[in-house]
């Protein structure tokens, strides 16, 4: 019953989440005293001294350092991709462990089963695994090997558009 009230007025940072500002050139006791971690001399230890951010001492920069390769017509170039589309795979043979024979497997049933849960994108069957079971499957996109597996199987591939 003695317990503290819980509010705003009680709230603390958790011990030890919070240092105090190191206070430079306060002394030799200090351990930043005389030159304030600044070393001894050069245009580090002077007054307006300003390091560029990414400077490395007059080495030639990482930036520079590494090729230039741009557009979205080369492997190895920057990520400018305007025209690659993203999919996520489910194999026919997950299916083949999560569902049962007849089942409809909609978009909806893969992501309660735990395949195809990304939101917004697409879903494209590939035919990594057996099928034993006649299944009718919705997905935005089928391989050409998991379309022939399906339809061994005596199932049929039906295919998504969002």
């Amino acid at each position: 019953m003695n317990e503290p009230r819980i509010g705003l007025h009680s709230l603390k940072p958790a011990p030890g989440s919070r240092r105090a500002r190191k206070r430079v050139g306060r002394g030799e006791g200090s351990g930043t005293g005389k030159t304030a971690g600044r070393g001894q001399k050069g245009a580090g230890a002077r007054s307006g001294s300003k390091s560029k951010v990414g400077f490395e001492g007059g080495q030639m920069p990482i930036h520079m350092r590494m090729r230039k390769l741009r557009g979205p017509h080369m492997k190895k170039s920057m990520p400018f991709e305007p025209f690659r589309t993203h999919t996520q795979p489910v194999n026919v043979g997950d299916l083949a462990v999560r569902f049962d024979a007849g089942a409809a497997v909609t978009l909806d049933a893969m992501r309660e089963h735990g395949l195809g849960t990304r939101r917004g994108v697409p879903v494209k069957v590939l035919g990594r695994g057996e099928l034993d079971k006649a299944l009718t499957v919705h997905a935005h996109g089928f391989s050409a090997r998991a379309r022939e597996r399906i339809e061994a199987a005596g199932g049929t591939c039906v295919t998504v558009t969002d």
